[in-house]
């Protein structure tokens, strides 16, 4: 959006509350979020220069109210019927006189439960992921089509195409802006967290381009797992999310070298770590795991993030720990890098040929990803093999889809090389 930080936290904050009224009202995600954006583009242009409003939420609706009228207008007469009840809306409405206007400060129940739904919709199952993550980004995040594109390093008409074909996919899904059924919530919530653990991803660990991290997108995640936690106070797997988002963005300074390089924990420098999120992520996770029975992956993960973060080396570490956790992780949530990290905690326990062993057992489901490769290279090292280290490293390198790591890779295997 540009501007003023303030104002844009501001309008982010804001933005789905505004999309959740006018859905509420009028339906048709295409136009009442078209309708937002161009409200949030005002705003971002002209409030610095005549500065905020009193009510910044009933400035947003009614201008969006208004763009939405005149994309109603342009629309086919097949909804002229829509244009005609939107017409038909008291004034006063549009000027803002409901109940949740009212208040300026914190959303009240209906702005949350419109979010909630937001997002359900924006991370439907007749959508794909890179479209799930798009489009929440777009309606829930409130960033622009330009700022999502430069995020994913991807033209921006690719990105419009991406966000356009996800709204036909929705409306061709005949989906509702309600919330889920009370059979599918548990699943379409597990849904929602993914798409927000991606955001967080693809920002800590670039899958493309020159730079390891992408920190507006892992501040995003944040920021959303933020606000998903407040929708759902008592959601223990939500907590778990927020808890390992924090504790992983804990080490963010620490993981890139001089030359943009990435520095793999074993070589991080723990000063550092940003303590602070790490004792709102460790705390988070201990009050968490201290009052559910339902262990779920991302509560599991974020406590192995917490082990990591109380050791003051690689070496303190409470591995056993750790390797216990993974074993209960691969029961609730296994998968083939699920396994790959348990391995790692198996060679820091049993040794690197125990731990070589376990990386067998996925050596097909992993054949060409990169951090397979990375890892036997490591425990290769371990176990005193240097040259089948560096050809494990030069493998790795290949399959490596970011420079960053791809930098730190061939270092890797000219080290093991002797060079």
């Amino acid at each position: 959006m540009g501007g003023n930080p303030g104002t844009e936290d501001l309008l982010r904050e804001l933005a789905p509350q505004v999309l959740g009224v006018l859905m509420r009202r009028y339906a048709g995600l295409d136009s009442c979020e078209d309708a937002v954006q161009e409200a949030l583009l005002d705003a971002a242009t002209q409030w610095p220069a005549t500065g905020r409003p009193d009510n910044p939420r009933a400035w947003l609706l009614t201008v969006a109210s208004r763009r939405l009228a005149d994309i109603l207008r342009s629309e086919s007469a097949r909804r002229r019927r829509e244009e005609a009840i939107y017409l038909a809306t008291p004034p006063a409405v549009l000027a803002g006189a409901d109940a949740w206007l009212a208040d300026t400060g914190t959303a009240g129940a209906s702005d949350s439960d419109d979010t909630l739904t937001l997002l359900f919709l924006c991370c439907h199952p007749a959508l794909s992921q890179s479209s799930q993550v798009a489009l929440t980004l777009r309606a829930v995040g409130g960033l622009s089509t330009a700022e999502i594109a430069r995020a994913f390093v991807v033209p921006e008409p690719t990105m419009a195409q991406r966000i356009s074909r996800a709204k036909q996919q929705v409306r061709a899904a005949g989906a509702r802006f309600a919330p889920p059924e009370a059979a599918d919530r548990g699943q379409r919530l597990r849904v929602v967290q993914q798409v927000l653990y991606l955001i967080f991803n693809e920002g800590y660990v670039a899958s493309a381009g020159e730079d390891l991290q992408r920190t507006d997108l892992s501040a995003e995640g944040i920021r959303l797992a933020r606000l998903l936690r407040r929708l759902l106070p008592d959601d223990a797997e939500t907590a778990g999310l927020l808890a390992l988002m924090l504790l992983t963005d804990a080490r963010r300074a620490a993981r890139v070298a001089p030359d943009g390089a990435l520095v793999p924990l074993v070589e991080q420098d723990r000063a550092r770590w940003d303590r602070s999120l790490m004792a709102e992520g460790t705390g988070l996770i201990e009050r968490t795991l201290a009052t559910t029975s339902a262990l779920g992956p991302y509560q599991l993960q974020a406590a192995i993030a917490a082990v990591h973060g109380e050791a003051a080396s690689v070496t303190d570490t409470d591995w056993a720990e750790i390797l216990a956790l993974y074993e209960l992780l691969a029961q609730v949530s296994p998968g083939p890098l699920v396994s790959l990290g348990k391995a790692v905690a198996v060679a820091m326990v049993h040794g690197p040929a125990a731990g070589l062993a376990a990386t067998d057992e996925v050596a097909g489901a992993l054949a060409r990803h990169h951090r397979f490769h990375a890892v036997r290279g490591h425990l290769l090292e371990m176990s005193g093999d240097p040259a089948a280290a560096a050809d494990a490293y030069r493998t790795a390198g290949r399959y490596a889809t970011n420079a960053a790591e791809k930098r730190y890779l061939g270092r890797q295997a000219r080290r093991a090389d002797g060079h």
